[in-house]
């Protein structure tokens, strides 16, 4: 495979920016099968965004030849005080997101599974955490504390501080070349490649994906320009309504995506266009949209461009690609319920199901 196709693939949605192109064509020019990362605070059920949206960009990630590795991220979420600060069940919660994205398509065989609880039993992983924050001022520290999903305000404990220092070091100390997070984990990424070659490595690539939006209407432009907003506005497991869960039934999603924003020949900030884009139109190569013959009979959309273009015009009402969402989401959904229907699976997401999530 040439490197302008592995590009593509890494490129694909839900991929939103690259730092740098350059940079990343030089690496897979250099390297035949460099490392990308991801990490993930362990907290409460995963939905669209955290299950399904990062399978699909694993999976392109591993089809441009490289490797991949899972951070399970549970001292990150000990620090950041979720699933109210119970270590034991965080470590539960990580082999839940373990289950969940194997049934998403995670194929966990071609992945390297990493918790920062095994990592942090290295002191070499603490002494690059201090050279780290070392060379970071309290204030960048402070700065970068959205990563945590808090404002600026919200930093109160020393612990807290530790969180972003951590976070620069783990694609140094997992040796990872590219650094494949959301747009909401900009600020480390970004410290990590500021402070690469001071620290002796090699500038890493940061790989920023979309962050998937909630369902209510949200306030302000999506773009990646305004991230916090993104951030604001994005499918959120502490707020149920805005989000579809990987184990929702059809009733379930059903009530959410009809109560859904979706407003006639509006793109931006449309969730409803967003799960087409970044789930729909990735899973499926072709989708018919249903519809009476007095309105125009049925709609194939081969492509997200033909998609935005039919709705942009009033050419697809609301309503009828809502309909086509239940039942598209319902048909991805439904081995993803029956996988967590027996077994292990089963015994974890009842546990995390009914355990109280805090943030």
């Amino acid at each position: 495979m040439d490197v302008e196709r592995r590009i593509d693939l890494i490129k694909k949605p839900p991929t939103e920016e690259i730092i740098s192109e350059q940079d990343l064509r030089e690496l897979l020019e250099t390297k035949d099968r460099p490392t990308a990362y991801d990490g993930f605070e362990t907290s409460g059920l995963l939905h669209l965004g955290s299950g399904l949206l990062r399978a699909i960009k694993i999976q392109d990630i591993l089809d441009a030849k490289c490797h991949f590795i899972l951070l399970i991220a549970d001292w990150f979420a000990y620090i950041n005080n979720k699933m109210g600060g119970d270590l034991e069940l965080i470590k539960k919660t990580g082999e839940y997101y373990i289950e969940g994205w194997k049934a998403c398509g995670v194929d966990i065989h071609k992945v390297k599974v990493v918790w920062t609880s095994d990592v942090a039993k290295d002191s070499e992983y603490w002494k690059g955490v201090i050279d780290i924050a070392k060379n970071t001022t309290v204030k960048r520290t402070i700065r970068a504390s959205p990563i945590m999903g808090r404002k600026e305000a919200e930093i109160k404990y020393t612990a807290q501080l530790l969180y972003p220092m951590m976070q620069a070091w783990d694609p140094f100390y997992l040796d990872a070349d590219i650094l494949q997070l959301g747009m909401d984990q900009r600020h480390a990424t970004i410290l990590s490649r500021e402070l690469a070659e001071k620290l002796g490595f090699s500038k890493r690539v940061c790989v920023h994906h979309h962050l998937l939006a909630g369902l209510l209407q949200g306030k302000g432009r999506m773009g990646k320009e305004d991230i916090d907003v993104q951030i604001e506005n994005k499918m959120s497991k502490s707020k149920p309504d805005t989000a579809i869960f990987i184990h929702d039934t059809r009733e379930e999603i059903k009530r959410k995506i009809m109560n859904a924003y979706c407003p006639e020949k509006i793109i931006e900030g449309n969730p409803i266009i967003e799960i087409w884009k970044y789930i729909i139109l990735r899973k499926f190569d072709v989708r018919t949209i249903k519809r009476e013959k007095k309105f125009g009979g049925d709609l194939q959309i081969e492509n997200y461009e033909q998609l935005e273009n039919y709705f942009k015009k009033g050419q697809l009402h609301p309503l009828d690609l809502k309909n086509e969402t239940i039942e598209a989401l319902d048909e991805l959904l439904n081995p993803i319920r029956k996988h967590f229907e027996k077994g292990k699976a089963r015994e974890l997401y009842e546990m995390v199901k009914n355990a109280k999530i805090t943030r």
